[in-house]
């Protein structure tokens, strides 16, 4: 048996009632992946989303510096103990926005997106708090996001030595 209550830690699942955790225990898969492995890569289909229960995930996006520069991989955020990634998994058009890289050796909490959106859509409470931790994800990492790229784009206009 899974121990959810890691689940309570995250952003995306800290508003559930306990009687919802129960509802979605059944759908849990831990996983264990190596330093070095992709999860997914910005672009493809959310198949699953992650909780990290052990180790480190860093999420990359790929950022187009203008027609004089090449693209730039910028880290978006690290993910650790009691986070959470993949918020694609639950919004449409279901597609990552960054990619996912084990930086150490991981345990990952996974839920399969398809499962997890019907369990969302036979259950409109356990939805509606799914939701509210989903929009304060989005807005976490759009903040962090906005920071990177105001630091990365500043970074092209100061002289060089």
């Amino acid at each position: 048996m899974k121990d959810l209550a890691i689940l309570k830690e995250t952003q995306i699942f800290q508003y559930l009632t306990d009687e919802q955790l129960k509802k979605m225990e059944p759908l849990a898969v831990e996983e264990k992946q190596k330093a070095g492995k992709v999860l997914y890569k910005e672009g493809e289909t959310a198949s699953k989303c992650y909780i990290v229960t052990e180790g480190k995930v860093v999420l990359n996006m790929k950022i187009d510096m203008g027609p004089s520069a090449p693209p730039m991989q910028v880290t978006v955020d690290v993910v650790t103990k009691g986070e959470e990634m993949s918020w694609s998994a639950f919004v449409e058009p279901h597609i990552f926005t960054v990619s996912a890289l084990c930086m150490d050796d991981s345990t990952l909490l996974t839920f399969e997106s398809k499962k997890l959106r019907e369990l969302i859509n036979q259950d409109a409470s356990l939805g509606f708090n799914v939701m509210r931790g989903a929009a304060k994800l989005v807005a976490k990492r759009l903040h962090h996001t906005r920071n990177i790229l105001v630091g990365e784009r500043g970074l092209r206009f100061l002289p060089t030595y």
